[in-house]
């Protein structure tokens, strides 16, 4: 059956870096987008970051661009995420999740709940001193 594992969470200091990781299973995994999406507590969903199913583009939130970088590698069937600069306020539950609709879109217009398919269980990023 379709699994998301995310790991690589934490406690980490403002400034430092952390880097997640999601292990993919389940699905043909080359073949969707994927997405880093996070909520911070009493916070609406919010997407961090997008990669094409190749990993030749990305697009990030612009909260997290320049500090945040997505990866894959569609070998192994997974996908990182490389924290840099951390802030306070990147302190919430990080999710990965495939990608249904269309990643201009989303960059461009916003999402919608339908454009996210597949759910992670997510993993906590807290970001304090």
């Amino acid at each position: 059956e379709v699994q998301l594992a995310e790991s690589g969470g934490g406690l980490v200091q403002p400034g430092g870096s952390l880097r997640l990781s999601c292990a993919a299973s389940g699905f043909p995994f080359s073949s969707y987008d994927m997405s880093w999406v996070r909520q911070a507590p009493g916070k609406d969903l919010e997407w961090v970051s997008l990669i094409d199913t190749s990993g030749g583009d990305t697009y990030y939130a612009t909260s997290v661009k320049g500090r945040f970088t997505i990866s894959r590698d569609n070998a192994k069937n997974t996908l990182s995420l490389q924290m840099n600069s951390l802030k306070t306020e990147d302190t919430a539950l990080y999710y990965c999740a495939t990608v249904v609709g269309s990643l201009w879109k989303i960059r461009d217009m916003g999402y919608d709940d339908a454009d996210f398919g597949y759910w992670g269980q997510g993993i906590q990023v807290t970001v304090s001193s």
